[in-house]
């Protein structure tokens, strides 16, 4: 039996939410992966610089077995508005699936769908207290299982929550074949990379930054 596993995109995407478990899941046998859009082809990255393909239109996934929402700065006005199709297509395919998923600012849109009340849920450290509003208590962690719903900390952490997720899949074994298979083996050259631990003025700079984003929309 095939496990569908459909990676939803959208117009400003952060690639690598996508594109990061994705390496990871298409190498799980008896899975098939459909990126999926409001409608079936390119779809441009928030750079503006790379597309990635949708193979199908939301309406023509209406019940794939895992669900993957990337994040994107641009989700956050998404999620405000509350009204893009991704949003009405998580809501409609959640109660059917295995595992509703998402990495970094992702897990707005899996809030703004009704999908994250009264469950502890991750996201992008800048945006992540945000996620109270949507009914959810925000934890800082990489990784957050709560039932069927996975959330995953910012950008990186999507390979991390793809390969807990892989293991729940498959096996253990499984995982860690993958995991060996892409060298994941993390040694980054800065200890920089959670708000605790990076330098007070790179914080304050990024935050800005991010402010600033969110506000041109």
């Amino acid at each position: 039996m095939t496990t569908t596993i459909a990676i939803a995109l959208f117009e400003g995407v952060t690639a690598l939410d996508a594109l990061g478990p994705y390496q990871v899941l298409v190498e799980v046998a008896g899975t098939e992966i459909v990126f999926v859009a409001e409608g079936a082809g390119p779809v441009s990255d928030s750079q503006g610089r790379l597309t990635i393909q949708a193979h199908a239109a939301f309406a023509e996934v209406p019940e794939p077995d895992v669900i993957l929402v990337p994040g994107g700065l641009v989700t956050v006005a998404m999620a405000r508005a509350r009204n893009h199709p991704i949003i009405d297509w998580i809501a409609a395919a959640h109660p059917t699936t295995t595992w509703t998923t998402s990495v970094c600012t992702g897990s707005h849109l899996l809030g703004a769908a009704g999908v994250l009340e009264g469950r502890e849920a991750t996201g992008h450290w800048y945006l992540r207290q945000d996620l109270g509003q949507f009914g959810a208590t925000p934890v800082d962690r990489r990784v957050v299982f709560d039932g069927k719903v996975v959330t995953a900390a910012g950008v990186s952490a999507g390979i991390d929550m793809a390969l807990a997720l892989a293991a729940r899949l498959s096996s253990d074994d499984t995982a860690r074949s993958i995991q060996l298979g892409m060298e994941y083996d993390p040694a980054p050259p800065f200890r920089c990379g959670h708000p605790a631990v990076a330098p007070p003025e790179i914080v304050a700079g990024l935050s800005a930054g991010f402010a600033a984003a969110i506000e041109r929309g």
